[in-house]
């Protein structure tokens, strides 16, 4: 897209229009994509952008969650109802599968089984045969995927190499791969948590509802607001209170934390998002406190 195009477009309408040029870039060069679909806030922006690629016809590629088997049911619902209304088809892969084939080894019963979704989602690459996979991830969330280019390239054992990086100049993308090896490509890696709940607005998107404010029991450990559930229940000696939260991100319930909100609405959340200095993942994922390298580490290993 021209320069001069770029500078007649709002800031959204750009955006838009360079996502929808990607989906169709993986779509024209790839024979057998999947787009990943968690019901969350990103990769529902996702299906709406997809609508506007390549309606009235159907998706020229299938939808897919690779579950934990530990995600919030507001949200698998959503899932389940959104590709529902869509008519199209949702492959579900779950870890608890990788789990019964011995693929997937917890440490203990209580281990997150969030970063063992790599290995589930390559088997699924496998067994389906696909050669991209389009994602929801975006450079604002976390420095690992700051680095990671819009056609992100996988080896044949699923890995990614930062070092190893294909140029992207005058928004040419190369999402051409061998056999065995995989393309994942990001189509609103460049919007911010800001955009997405702009477009969000503008384009009246429902959402589960755990996105708005609500009262939910927590703790509060390591500067985070641990859910208390039957997966994450209090421990001795911990104080449990009722809090008003939303989540800003969602995932598997062992790994992430809402924040304090009385946002219950769309036009609040955008107030809040304006001012917030924290990423949402920063705000939110247990999983990523552990180490400023653990997202990077698990990109390698053939995370999203």
């Amino acid at each position: 897209m021209s320069t001069l195009t770029k500078q007649t477009l709002s800031h959204l309408d750009w955006l838009e229009a360079e996502a929808i040029h990607i989906l169709r870039e993986v779509a024209g060069q790839c024979a057998n994509p999947v787009l990943l679909f968690s019901g969350g806030k990103d990769s529902i922006c996702l299906l709406r952008l997809a609508e506007k690629a390549f309606r009235p016809g159907r998706f020229p590629f299938p939808l897919m969650h690779i579950d934990t088997g530990h995600n919030y049911k507001e949200v698998t619902d959503f899932r389940d109802k959104r590709a529902a209304e869509l008519g199209e088809r949702l492959i579900v892969r779950s870890v608890e599968d990788s789990m019964a084939r011995g693929t997937v080894v917890l440490k203990h019963a209580g281990e997150s089984r969030n970063k063992h979704q790599s290995v589930t989602l390559l088997e699924a690459i496998e067994e389906f045969g696909f050669d991209a996979c389009i994602g929801g991830a975006r450079r604002d969330e976390e420095k690992a995927r700051a680095k990671e280019r819009i056609m992100s390239f996988r080896d044949e054992f699923g890995q990614w190499d930062p070092k190893n990086q294909r140029p992207e100049l005058w928004n040419l993308y190369n999402a051409r791969s061998h056999k065995g090896e995989n393309i994942r490509a990001f189509p609103i890696s460049n919007w911010t948590e800001l955009d997405v709940w702009q477009y969000i607005q503008r384009e009246q998107l429902e959402l589960p509802s755990i996105y708005f404010a609500h009262v939910r029991p927590v703790v509060r450990k390591n500067g985070l607001l641990q859910p208390v559930t039957e997966l994450t229940p209090a421990k001795p000696g911990d104080k449990v209170e009722d809090v008003q939260v939303r989540f800003r991100t969602v995932g598997d319930i062992t790994c992430t934390a809402p924040v304090e909100s009385d946002a219950d609405t769309v036009e609040k959340i955008l107030a809040e998002t304006a001012t917030t200095t924290i990423t949402e993942r920063g705000a939110t994922r247990m999983d990523d406190q552990t180490s400023e390298a653990s997202m990077e580490q698990r990109k390698k290993e053939g995370y999203f």
